[in-house]
């Protein structure tokens, strides 16, 4: 049973310990910035002939030329016919849900028009190009494909290409039913920092994208806080957190299992119980000791409970919405009475599941909302991966000659005291005379 550090907000340093447990830096390894330095440099001056020196060596892929990398729709689509018809309609219903939700996101282009008749408005455009990087190997995450890959779509994206690397010339049915599902336009059998790059500087074979978007491990992480600037990129993920508000009236099964959906993510993961009822903390332990034993990953759960969990007494609902507003965590579960009614005076969360029924784990694969969340207490000022990544915002502006005129008269008065006279000329010129 692994020592899960408990907190009681009534103690004195009670906010001091809790940011003490927060605490995560994410602090990139000098070695790895050091490696995806010198790929991102290489692939840049070299193209495919450093991409595919880099695959054939970290990924033992025997490709020969880089366009031997790209696979055929053709192979999407019997990757589609090799799963079982259970994880096929799994997967429709998920990017069913997705791509409904997803509908509702979209912004639109809006004008309005002001008695001089000059024109002010707002144009909506999808980007040009997408990436998507998709972790492979031993890894399988068609669900990661579903939320990344349908945004865009719906964004009406022209061209998403996703990258996925096949160590060993391995690759994954799910995944790759996944993309053809989700409509994705062209897949290349690449990963790691050269896709990276390959995606933010473009090769002769893998054209450059506007924006990459999904996760990868520490050297695809860094790469893509890298080449930040030369294109978009979703964010910089931090390890999964889970934070569990419980009234007690919860079976503590459920919400022990609850807090093992995120810990056996990896050991850096964070799973965080806050009740009103001293009792329960003991009950969810003792689940948590019983089931345990049967999970699979086993030991990265207990790594990750020991390392980063904690169980927060509170007096009442109020002051365990203020401990939740504060840690402002990826997932939030209110498994409580009038969840709906709680849920509003939570201001920061990556995902707020209401309610007892409401598993997080849902929403990881087919409640319909984005499982791409901000984490490590930047929902304080970001917002889950949407639509609304893949579109760009152009401001609209026609003035009419009146409007010009009276326009030019601030405009002038604001430049002259900026000290900018081209700026004030260029509007005076356009005063209606007389």
């Amino acid at each position: 049973m692994p020592e899960i550090r408990q907190l009681n907000a009534s103690d004195k340093s009670f906010w001091q310990q809790l940011d003490e447990v927060l605490a995560w830096e994410q602090s990139a390894d000098s070695g790895v910035v050091s490696v995806v330095t010198d790929i991102l440099a290489d692939v840049k001056k070299r193209g495919d002939a450093a991409l595919l020196e880099y695959t054939q060596k970290f990924d033992r892929v025997a490709a020969t030329s880089a366009d031997q990398l790209e696979l055929s729709p053709v192979t999407l689509q019997k990757a589609l016919a090799a799963i079982n018809p259970e994880q096929r309609e799994a997967l429709e219903l998920a990017a069913n849900r997705v791509r409904a939700y997803a509908q509702h996101q979209k912004m639109e282009s809006w004008s309005y028009t002001e008695a001089d008749g000059t024109v002010l408005g707002q144009k909506i455009t999808p980007m040009d190009r997408a990436g998507l990087y998709v972790p492979g190997g031993k890894a399988a995450y068609p669900s990661s494909v579903l939320m990344n890959a349908i945004p865009a779509k719906v964004a009406e994206v022209p061209e998403l290409i996703m990258v996925v690397p096949t160590p060993g010339g391995e690759t994954n049915d799910l995944v790759l039913a996944a993309a053809a599902i989700s409509g994705v336009d062209r897949v290349f059998t690449v990963g790691g920092a050269q896709a990276v790059a390959a995606l933010a500087y473009g090769t002769e074979t893998i054209p450059k994208v506007d924006i990459i978007t999904g996760p990868g491990n520490s050297y695809v992480a860094t790469a893509k806080r890298m080449v930040y600037g030369v294109v978009g990129i979703d964010m910089i993920a931090g390890p999964s957190e889970i934070l569990v508000v419980c009234d007690g009236k919860t079976d503590p099964d459920w919400i022990a299992m609850d807090l093992f959906s995120q810990a056996e993510h990896d050991e850096e993961a964070q799973s965080i119980l806050v009740t009103t009822d001293a009792g329960f903390l003991q009950k969810v332990k003792t689940s948590i000791e019983k089931l345990l034993a049967e999970m699979p990953r086993k030991k990265i759960i207990q790594a990750a409970l020991q390392n980063r969990a904690a169980f927060i007494l509170v007096s009442n609902m109020d002051e365990a919405i203020k401990v939740a507003n504060h840690i402002a965590p990826e997932h939030l579960e209110l498994s409580i009475e009038n969840a709906e009614q709680w849920a509003q005076k939570i201001r920061h969360a990556g995902a707020i599941f209401m309610g007892r029924y409401t598993a997080e784990a849902l929403g990881d694969y087919c409640a319909g909302p984005n499982h791409v969340l901000p984490t490590s207490g930047t929902a304080r000022f970001s917002s889950p991966l949407g639509v609304y990544d893949f579109q760009k915002r152009s401001s609209l502006i026609a003035c009419s000659a009146q409007g010009a005129s009276d326009l030019g008269k601030c405009a002038s008065t604001l430049a002259h005291g900026e000290g900018l006279v081209a700026h004030a000329r260029s509007a005076e010129y356009r005063f209606i005379k007389g």
